[in-house]
């Protein structure tokens, strides 16, 4: 089995949000994928941890509905749908060539598995790092 079919091509990914609104699709290939642990991306969802892709914001594109967008704080926009709620973006305002795209919101999120773990400083403690992957106390950049 083949557990990450888009690395290394540009095959097409497409996803939405739970209740079909907002749909969405990429022929990119993605990069940065993370299981992020800060607390902006928990709070947002409401979860323990956020799985994120990136790819290039010319290679995104929405093919149904209009999400809303959000600054979540005073450096970055998120985008999720206003009839369900499911979150689909995060784009930094010194990036705007670049998009965050949540793996999960793709129809098959094994395709794009996490590579690494950031922001693990501030995970919560009850959560146990997966010992396979790449782990950065903060971002990538800073070690």
């Amino acid at each position: 089995m083949t557990t990450h079919s888009a690395r290394g091509g540009s095959e097409l990914l497409e996803g939405g949000c739970y209740c079909g609104y907002i749909r969405y699709r990429t022929n990119a290939t993605p990069s940065d994928e993370t299981n992020c642990h800060c607390t902006d991306c928990r709070r947002a969802q409401a979860a323990a941890f956020v799985s994120w892709f990136t790819v290039p914001t010319s290679r995104y594109h929405l093919t149904e509905g209009e999400p809303t967008r959000f600054a979540s704080s005073n450096h970055a926009m998120r985008s999720f749908c206003p009839r369900c709620g499911t979150t689909l973006s995060f784009q930094r305002n010194d990036s705007p060539q670049e998009i965050d795209i949540t793996t999960c919101s793709l129809d098959d999120p094994e395709r794009v598995p996490p590579r690494d773990q950031t922001r693990t400083l501030t995970k919560v403690v009850w959560i146990e790092l997966d010992s396979r992957l790449p782990v950065y106390a903060r971002a990538r950049s800073d070690g």
